[in-house]
């Protein structure tokens, strides 16, 4: 075993804007190559009261760009005394991750709501690019939903549609991708304020010829329903 190896990421982000304000969604697993360093980890992270990011690639680089942006925010907060905007973090975002492009490796999206242009959702991946988009999706998980984010996603969404249509999204990712798995965490931002909601792993749909979760080995085999998968 190469300790010195590069070691592969996983993990599924989602944005959704929806007719008043924007859903953010991720699983919650960090995985170091094969190993799962924390099964129950929070990938979206406050910035401001009114703005949150969704953190995929290294969490060592998404953690520190983060910090560095909420310390940012925070000074650009007083000095203009009111919220920043969404489009002003996002581009906050956007100017670290681009200047420290050869030594970041971190794909982000920036989520929330402002009294000027309403609910806004900006990827940012790789070397730093910004794109505003209706929805975004990112990480390992992500390549198992461009279609059907094409054919499920509709403009003037209602509140509980676009989250439901997250929950399903990040399932449907854990169903198909081995480095996403845990829990669903959510955050919901509008003008009313941030809601933020939690899905277990033993509560989610299973898809396809998925295994209901077990807690034992033993109460697998002694199960009539459904049948393990044949190798």
């Amino acid at each position: 075993m190469d300790l010195n190896a590069p070691h592969t990421m996983g993990t599924t982000i989602i944005g959704v804007t929806y007719n008043g304000g924007v859903v953010l969604g991720a699983d919650s697993r960090t995985s170091t190559g094969m190993y799962v360093a924390n099964r129950a980890s929070d990938k979206i992270t406050q910035l401001t009261d009114n703005v949150y990011i969704c953190r995929s690639g290294s969490a060592a680089d998404s953690q520190i760009v983060s910090d560095y942006v909420r310390y940012f925010l925070h000074q650009h907060t007083i000095q203009l005394g009111q919220p920043a905007t969404v489009k002003v973090a996002a581009n906050l975002v956007r100017l670290v991750s681009y200047n420290n492009k050869n030594m970041l490796e971190t794909g982000l999206i920036v989520g929330g709501w402002d009294k000027y242009e309403g609910g806004k959702i900006y990827a940012i991946p790789l070397g730093g690019t910004i794109i505003e988009q209706p929805f975004a999706i990112g990480g390992s998980g992500s390549t198992y939903l461009y279609g059907f984010f094409d054919q499920a996603w509709k403009e003037g969404m209602t509140k509980d549609e676009a989250e439901q249509l997250v929950v399903k999204a990040v399932s449907l990712a854990i169903a198909r991708d081995g480095a996403s798995g845990g829990v669903i965490r959510t955050v919901i931002i509008n003008s009313e304020g941030v809601t933020r909601n939690f899905y277990p792993g033993d509560s989610l749909p299973l898809w396809h010829e998925e295994l209901p979760p077990q807690n034992s080995l033993l109460e697998l085999l002694h199960s009539s329903s459904p049948e393990p998968m044949n190798v």
